[in-house]
């Protein structure tokens, strides 16, 4: 599926990432069809995954289309790892910085975790390679913390922890988990249950936004499936 997804099951990958934090610096990307067909199409340097030391699964779409190819891919969408590793006493100790929200709903995250040590990082509206976003990469990397979580739109989470290895950062993990705040303080509603059983979780976001997930979902979204038929059961390339 052109990227080297994290296999195993969900609390070992859990554990794994804990891991990471005290060790030589690293990031975690959770991709989904969006970033694969944007990856495909050079949106997104394939660099920035390609450093990524460890790829989990963010979509059971791909995971269908993986077991097409009789491969079991393991599915642990970015916001169930967050609300995972904020309720794990392994985690508590650990330095949790977060970057993306504003400071009421991190005021709000903190609240519901006591327990875990959590700190803000200011996240100015960010475009890559401009002065604001250098300024932004060098205080992050500066900043005393074991993890970060990443919590700004796609590519730019991305692309933000790939440059914080470039600005020199030594150590920590960041987890590029996208709208996972917006969820556990209810700033944003996940697809209900029944959604994701039924991998419609797109269709859920699509009917919630229609003009914003438009695009995403019923123009650019499909061509995941001709992009399968053609590489992995036709084998062209």
């Amino acid at each position: 599926m052109t990227l080297d997804f994290a296999g195993g099951e969900r609390s070992a990958m859990l554990d794994r990432v804990i891991g990471m934090a005290r060790q030589p610096y690293g990031y975690v990307v959770t991709p989904n069809v969006d970033h694969v067909i944007k990856l495909m199409d050079g949106r997104v340097p394939r660099d920035v995954y390609e450093g990524a030391d460890l790829k989990i699964c963010d979509s059971r779409i791909l995971a269908h289309l993986a077991r097409l190819r009789g491969v079991r891919l393991p599915v642990y969408p970015g916001s169930d790892m967050t609300t995972d590793l904020l309720a794990s006493p392994a985690a508590e100790g650990l330095a949790i910085a977060v970057f993306g929200p504003d400071r009421a709903a991190f005021d709000d995250l903190a609240a519901r975790y006591p327990r875990q040590d959590l700190r803000w990082i200011e996240a100015p509206m960010l475009t890559p390679g401009t002065h604001g976003w250098t300024a932004a990469v060098k205080v992050a990397a500066k900043a005393d913390w074991d993890m970060l979580l990443a919590c700004v739109s796609f590519p730019k989470q991305e692309l933000f922890a790939h440059a914080l290895r470039a600005a020199g950062r030594k150590t920590g993990v960041t987890l590029c988990v996208g709208a996972s705040v917006d969820f556990l303080t209810g700033r944003q509603q996940r697809a209900p249950r029944i959604f994701q059983q039924l991998s419609l979780e797109w269709l859920h976001r699509l009917l919630s936004q229609p003009r914003r997930m438009f695009r995403r979902y019923v123009i650019e979204g499909p061509a995941i499936f001709a992009w399968f038929v053609r590489t992995e059961l036709l084998g062209s390339r």
